[in-house]
């Protein structure tokens, strides 16, 4: 037999849940959402993938925006989709969700012939099938005769070729015709016909996972030991009670006088702020260990340790801990009952989670806007032109970059709206300022326009938020107080908005650049809680310099994606010379750079003295120059 090249593959639903963001409220009085990926094998495909496992689904989505949505985001989280099917006639699932207090979590299931209702045994395959160690197959899907047939189909198949079969038992009563579409939190009502349902699947399982109540659809009794001993006599599976904050109970053999008899892991008290979506989470982390044959007390660990991350925070699937973070908090634990108020863990959530970059980046600046009314005031232009010269900046960054990854711009949305929306065509990297320009100490364009946090909410989710600021070490403790408060507020703000932050130091406008300047400057801002994503900084007078920064993202971030090179209009000779210095620092991932690039075309074109073509050959011809530079071995 062929060693299985995926460690698990879970069938069933696939949806779209649009999360009310108003806590406490109705979901008739719900203002805004979030969207993330749901449905209950979804949601373990991607948090056993975020474990470190192998894992794909066999789903259906509609052929439009929301479908799309969920296959790029299970491709961003590694998830196999080659068992995706995309539905030419049918919607896409959605569910809307909602947090009312801690016990009461209203949601609605919009499934009326949606895509992955329709999934059918024709589409289970023998080969992908035995390609997994492990199928997982859900309660929910036998509500369905060709779903039903569908997993029927993929259990006797992964026993033909001795595969485990996990049964995630995900009783949703309205879903089996037993509630009306206002009763989607109902989580039990007796049902013979669902038990007869469940009864038929439970002597093929290796592995049955439900809450108490899931367990008496499944037994058929409302007493738990009974049901466990029913489900017992069907079954020589092992199976695991989910018992909310008492954590979990296994019972491998038989089943004992008291439910506290079986074996058991660690529990992790927290503050209930969404149960929803806990159980696929619990449900990924006993797969991590259960599928790599670690002790059952371990897959419990494990597994209530991810379902106390999942009770703490807001959604479902983007709220799985990935394997670093759950390590972590089982190491260190969390001074928090909330553990969405933990930074440490947070951050780590957040660096792990992000979408995947590539690892150099290139990028062409232009997010100038007093500069750039500068060249225009000069050459009397009007400065309405400017929007139009930072379009050809974008297809002179594109013809450069021929549709490759790693190539980037830094564009404003004054003068660069347009330009923006051109970049995103050519599936740019792209960064935004936030800083005014000049201001000293630090001051935000939306100080004087409005809050940052809803301009942040405007913004495409892949747009990076830059901060640029003049700092420098020996800087007076009043000044550096002041630009620290505002860094702070910058980052706390592109955390809850769920945006990348780039920040940008000069110091040498104030003082000497020497050695340890940057990194003296880092390493404060990192002992404020300021964690970018990116640093932009300039060149640097020493091979020791780039070591010394070096050294500060190491010992403070070791997530950080990298420091970018800018290049404050040096020629372009001298910045060449400034890439060899840098090349060998482990944290330089690539550079950013502006007027070396487009300030001369920009004056040329603004004077008439160049058209619209000769600008863009201009600027094309000195970034590859300068790409060529970085990428030389």
């Amino acid at each position: 037999m062929a060693e299985p090249k995926l460690d698990l593959i879970s069938i069933g639903r696939s949806s779209v849940d649009l999360y009310g963001q108003q806590i406490g409220g109705r979901l008739e009085d719900m203002a805004s959402f979030s969207k993330a990926v749901g449905g209950c094998p979804t949601n373990i495909a991607i948090g056993t993938a975020r474990l470190g496992l192998k894992s794909a689904v066999i789903t259906r989505v509609g052929d439009e925006q929301m479908g799309r949505f969920i296959l790029e985001q299970l491709r961003r989280e590694g998830v196999d989709t080659k068992g995706v099917i995309v539905d030419p006639k049918r919607l896409t699932s959605l569910v809307i969700l909602g947090v009312r207090d801690e016990k009461t979590f209203p949601l609605i299931f919009y499934r009326t012939d949606c895509a992955d209702a329709a999934l059918d045994e024709n589409e289970i395959e023998e080969e992908f099938i035995a390609s997994a160690r492990a199928v997982v197959v859900t309660g929910t899907h036998f509500a369905i005769p060709n779903a039903a047939a569908a997993q029927r189909k993929a259990i006797a198949l992964a026993r033909k070729h001795g595969r485990k079969v996990v049964f995630d038992v995900d009783y949703r009563p309205n879903l089996w015709g037993l509630a009306g579409h206002a009763a989607g939190e109902e989580r039990y009502i007796r049902s013979g016909t669902v038990t007869g349902h469940l009864q038929a699947i439970l002597p093929d399982c290796d592995l049955i996972v439900g809450t108490e109540e899931e367990l008496h659809a499944a037994g058929g009794s409302e007493d738990t030991l009974a049901a466990l001993r029913t489900i017992r006599s069907l079954s020589a599976a092992t199976i695991v009670c989910k018992r909310g904050p008492m954590g979990c109970v296994v019972f491998p053999g038989s089943i004992p006088p008291s439910l506290d008899d079986g074996v058991r892991g660690p529990g992790f008290p927290v503050e209930v702020y969404n149960v929803l979506g806990a159980g696929d989470a619990f449900m990924s982390g006993f797969l991590r260990g259960w599928l790599r044959d670690e002790a059952i007390e371990t897959c419990c660990a494990w597994a209530n340790a991810c379902g106390a991350f999942a009770v703490s925070r807001l959604l479902c699937s983007p709220e799985s801990p990935t394997f670093d973070e759950l390590q972590y908090f089982l190491k260190h634990g969390s001074p928090h009952r909330a553990l969405r108020h933990d930074a440490d863990i947070n951050h780590i959530h957040w660096a792990t989670t992000r979408r995947p970059q590539p690892p150099t980046l290139m990028a062409l600046a232009i997010d100038h806007r007093s500069q750039m009314e500068a060249i225009a005031d000069e050459a009397g232009a009007p400065r309405e032109r400017i929007a139009v010269f930072k379009t050809l900046a974008v297809e002179a960054a594109a013809r450069v970059a021929q549709g490759q990854p790693g190539f980037g711009m830094l564009l404003d949305g004054r003068y660069g709206r347009e330009a923006l929306f051109r970049a995103a065509d050519h599936r740019l990297w792209i960064a935004r300022p936030l800083e005014r320009t000049g201001s000293r100490p630090l001051a935000l364009e939306t100080d004087a326009e409005g809050s940052l946090g809803l301009a942040l909410a405007e913004w495409p989710v892949d747009h990076v938020a830059k901060c640029f600021c003049t700092y420098h070490p020996d800087d007076a403790e009043a000044l550096k107080a002041a630009q620290d408060a505002t860094l702070k507020r910058v980052s706390l703000a592109c955390r809850q908005a769920g945006r990348e932050l780039l920040v940008e130091i000069v110091a040498s406008k104030h003082g000497t650049l020497a050695d340890d300047t940057a990194a003296r400057v880092m390493r404060r801002l990192y002992g404020l809680g300021i964690k970018p994503d990116w640093w932009k900084l300039e060149a640097q007078p020493s091979v020791a310099a780039w070591q010394q920064i070096d050294g500060a993202v190491a010992e403070n971030d070791p997530y950080c994606r990298g420091v970018v090179v800018l290049g404050l209009d040096a020629p372009l000779a001298k910045l060449e010379e400034a890439f060899e210095l840098a090349r060998g620092a482990a944290s330089v991932k690539g550079f950013a750079v502006g007027r070396s690039i487009f300030g001369e075309p920009a004056r040329e074109w603004f004077s008439g003295r160049l058209d619209d073509e000769c600008a863009v050959a201009a600027m094309t011809e000195r970034f590859g120059r300068l790409v060529q530079a970085w990428r030389r071995d």
